[in-house]
């Protein structure tokens, strides 16, 4: 509500009301008490005018007014001003004495109850009276009210100052102070005073009354939009700034319930598992392993016909572990069984019943089996097995790791059958496995894969190489040959790093030039030819590498020479290749003698060619070979006569007689190799120093070659 006062003096007064009752504040106090004082009165001086009292009490409040800083307005005006805000009570308006009441009644003051202060009147057992002064026709319900000598209802009364809505009291927060006394008479002038302007206006008027000299105005004015303008933009800052830090702990928040959702807790510990068809994997697709394939036809026939046993009141196989180093097919061999038999092939591998939750790991096993058990017959596939079903501990760092093998163990050999669910595990580490998870009930066939011989590593090879263009030439049994301890997978990878090299060097097929690249690669590692070797290294490595291969060649046990060569390869300067002629499953005594003779022949030539004083540390590596050689044979095989056969598996718990009598034993051995590879390469120097020649101008030399240069043949330009 705006109040709007013309008077005769200039510039007319336009301000909210209630900043005005505001101020007056203390003046309507004043004239309440003195109603209350005239009310009084009235009792003793019932003649006296009501008007002239109210006048009498109006002066007194002008001079208020006066020492509020407004003795300026004037008299006239003053009593205009306060005539016109405040009620002027007529005797015909003027309450009843007997209420005690204050003439002054303001919306934002609170009455006795609120009944009162929603309807205007009292109710109760005081005689009911209409307050003329607020409404002068009474309502309907004053009328009824009026008629009612007693009201027995009670009401709550409250003495409290109130505002209706929220809406209200922010207006009034913004429209008046808390405390009107605390304004200064100067600031109140100037309110009732000032007229309604633009913000220029305003900075103007804090310029004049800051007294700011007309030189330094335009500066202010600068300053004080600077200040403004850096006020608004930290302002704009920090809100940025909330409002990226709210979208971050959001996403935050999100993130981390989409993590919590994925947890068992959330989403589920029994998630479904699909089975896997496996109808284009057979036996067929396993080369090498033929021992293993017919172990596990049997299993094939119990899937695909299990009446055939049952009948005559034997069971079905509860498992089978599949044993063997890595890469040699065992998963391989597990698909085959399920493609062979056509029946689901569930695979799960070790480490996914591994978790930081307790109980998801025996959750995840239960889950397995629930779902094979529904879909039976199937084959259950458990790679690495000895992450599950390692041995039980007591482990204070995991205290709960016994729930997931004793659920396996209950799954497959428990209270419940699990009649054809056949469960496969494979492992590489055996020994490592829980003794009650290998015993027949559980796993009862122990099916051992072991990396191929010629045979198998030959078919390994045909069946890789059909799978990309090669020569017709090639030869996968002399590949084979060489590829002495490789795996299915290191055969595969062999075939492939051929065929990369072929296709580097643009050929259109794989020849047996590739296939001898990518096995001298996979065994000595990455030609170096960006190594710069001096003249001096290169000869004393020619030499080094030539001893060798003069004492395998005209040593009788030793394995046939396969290649020389005196390009650098991973961490050797050189490297000589030797081939077995058949896979050797076990060795005789001049066999082991005749490979230490071989790896003492590069010192020995280091020290025949150069003295003594000019010997390298290229030949530490072969030391290491003939010692472990020497030490086996006097520890472990037997091949000492001052020892006899007796084994020492460990040393260190034998007495220091014996460790100092196997020592010298492995010393006496050492020796005497050295000693007949340096007779035998003296009696061949010439021999020697042709092959050393050879490597210098080739630097590679084949099997063919070596035996040429041997035989004092001249070998063809390259």
């Amino acid at each position: 509500m705006m109040f709007s006062l013309s008077m005769s003096v200039q510039p007319q007064v336009t301000l909210p009301l209630s900043h005005l009752i505001n101020i007056l504040h203390p003046l309507k106090n004043s004239v309440g008490s003195s109603s209350s004082a005239t009310c009084k009165s009235r009792k003793q001086k019932e003649h006296a005018p009501d008007a002239d009292l109210h006048r009498t009490e109006f002066a007194l409040s002008a001079g208020n007014l006066r020492e509020l800083g407004l003795s300026d307005l004037g008299k006239q005006q003053l009593d205009e001003l306060v005539s016109q805000v405040l009620p002027r009570l007529s005797p015909q308006e003027a309450p009843p004495p007997a209420w005690g009441q204050s003439p002054w009644r303001t919306s934002h003051l609170s009455s006795h109850s609120f009944f009162h202060n929603k309807h205007g009147f009292l109710l109760g057992t005081l005689p009911l009276m209409s307050p003329v002064y607020l409404n002068k026709r009474p309502s309907p319900l004053q009328t009824i009210c009026t008629e009612l000598k007693h009201w027995p209802a009670m009401f709550q009364s409250r003495g409290f100052k109130t505002l209706r809505t929220k809406t209200r009291r922010v207006q009034s927060a913004f429209e008046r102070p808390a405390d009107s006394e605390t304004f200064a008479p100067s600031f109140i002038k100037g309110l009732l005073t000032r007229d309604k302007g633009l913000d220029a206006e305003g900075l103007d008027g804090l310029l004049r009354n800051k007294n700011v000299p007309d030189g330094q105005q335009e500066a202010f004015k600068r300053g004080f939009a600077e200040g403004f303008l850096k006020a608004q933009a930290l302002t704009q800052r920090t809100q940025d700034s909330l409002r990226r830090t709210r979208l971050f702990l959001l996403v935050l928040l999100l993130v981390g319930l989409y993590g919590i959702s994925k947890t068992p807790f959330i989403s589920g510990l029994d998630s479904a598992v699909d089975p896997v068809q496996m109808k284009n994997v057979t036996f067929e697709h396993v080369k090498g392993v033929e021992e293993a394939k017919n172990e596990l036809q049997e299993v094939v026939e119990f899937l695909k016909n299990p009446q055939k046993f049952t009948a005559l009141g034997g069971k079905l196989p509860k498992g089978v572990l599949l044993v063997g180093p890595p890469g040699t097919g065992k998963t391989l061999l597990a698909r085959a069984v399920a493609g062979e038999a056509d029946v689901p092939f569930y695979y799960a591998s070790g480490s996914e019943f591994d978790e930081m939750f307790v109980g998801v790991g025996a959750s995840r096993i239960r889950n397995l089996f629930r779902e094979a058990k529904g879909n039976a017959p199937c084959v259950i596939f458990i790679d690495e097995l000895d992450s599950v079903g390692g041995k039980r501990i007591e482990s204070p760092m995991h205290p709960y790791s016994r729930q997931t093998i004793n659920q396996l163990l209950a799954e497959m050999d428990g209270f419940k059958p699990n009649e054809g669910v056949i469960i496969i595990g494979a492992t590489n580490f055996p020994e490592a496995l829980d003794n009650a998870l290998i015993r027949p009930g559980r796993f009862d066939m122990q099916v051992t894969v072991p990396k191929p011989d010629v045979k198998g590593r030959t078919e390994i090879l045909n069946w890789y190489l059909k799978k990309i263009k090669v020569d017709p030439a090639i030869e996968a049994n002399v590949i084979a040959r060489g590829t002495v301890g490789f795996s299915g997978a290191d055969l595969e990878n062999l075939v492939n790093q051929a065929a990369l090299k072929a296709a580097v060097d643009g050929k259109d097929m794989v020849t047996m030039k590739e296939l001898e690249f990518a096995k001298d690669k996979i065994l000595m590692g990455p030609e170096r030819r960006s190594a710069e070797i001096d003249q001096k290294n290169k000869l004393i490595t020619a030499y080094h590498e030539s001893g060798h291969a003069i004492v395998a060649y005209y040593t009788k046990d030793a394995m046939p020479i396969n290649k020389a060569t005196i390009m650098p390869r991973g961490p050797s300067l050189g490297h000589v290749s030797m081939l077995p002629e058949n896979d050797r499953w076990s060795e005789t005594r001049s066999q082991l003698l005749a490979q230490m003779d071989v790896s003492m022949g590069g010192r020995v030539a280091e020290e025949i060619i150069f003295g003594h004083e000019n010997i390298t540390t290229g030949a530490s590596n072969d030391f290491d070979g003939a010692t472990r050689i020497a030490k086996m044979m006097v520890t472990r095989y037997g091949m000492c006569e001052k020892l006899g056969v007796m084994t020492y598996s460990d040393l260190t718990a034998q007495s220091p007689e014996t460790q100092a009598a196997v020592e010298q034993e492995v010393r006496v051995l050492l020796k005497d190799s050295y000693e007949r590879a340096k007779s035998l390469l003296k009696s061949h120097a010439k021999e020697h120093k042709n092959l050393a020649d050879a490597l210098l101008m080739y630097e590679t030399l084949d099997a063919k070659e070596i035996q040429l240069v041997l035989e004092g043949k001249t070998l063809e330009t390259r």
